[in-house]
């Protein structure tokens, strides 16, 4: 028979896979952003992909990269996207909703600090299937430009907004819960 766990031993078994999430989660950005993305720029004459450029992008930007990417880089940005470009964001995604969940007190404010990271999550899953669209159709049109550059502009904001929420919720002033539990239910 093994002694109950004690309420310290299970937050260091979160605070272990807490670790373990933010790690990966830290890797697969840089492995993305830094190291696959910037490999791209090989396949487009120098030019970045729009995934990475933070204040977005014009209809000539695309009409410009479209023109020096063939069917194959075409192709490979696509891979791109479902692979790590999938496997970031949902890693990311899971990892935040984590560390708020597991600090933020509250369930109204645990939503409102959940909804960077799951917009997050939507919008850049949304960007690399327009970006693909966009890049990869027969004519490129302004409609598919302007979302393709706002997605990526949002996604980028709600990146922020997601560092931002687990701030909060971590060192966020932890308010006492009113009335004769209180005590008991602030130290868990």
């Amino acid at each position: 028979m093994t002694a109950p766990r004690t309420e310290q031993q299970a937050k260091s078994n979160a605070n272990l896979i807490l670790i373990a999430a933010v790690a990966t989660t830290l890797f697969m950005f840089f492995y993305l952003h830094l190291l696959v993305l910037d490999q791209m720029t090989q396949l487009s004459n120098g030019m970045a992909m729009p995934d990475s450029l933070v204040g977005g992008y014009s209809m000539a930007y695309l009409e410009d990269l479209r023109g020096v990417m063939d069917s194959d880089a075409l192709g490979q940005l696509s891979y791109v996207h479902k692979t790590a470009g999938t496997i970031f964001p949902l890693i990311f995604g899971f990892t935040w909703l984590l560390i708020i969940g597991l600090n933020a007190r509250g369930r109204a404010r645990r939503w409102v600090l959940w909804a960077a990271p799951i917009l997050f999550v939507i919008v850049d899953l949304w960007e690399n299937v327009v970006i693909d669209q966009a890049l990869g159709s027969a004519e490129l049109a302004a409609s598919d430009a302007a979302l393709a550059s706002a997605l990526t502009v949002a996604r980028w904001v709600l990146l922020g907004l997601s560092l931002l929420a687990s701030v909060v919720a971590v060192f966020g002033k932890r308010s006492p819960v009113p009335g004769p539990l209180g005590s008991s239910l602030n130290n868990s």
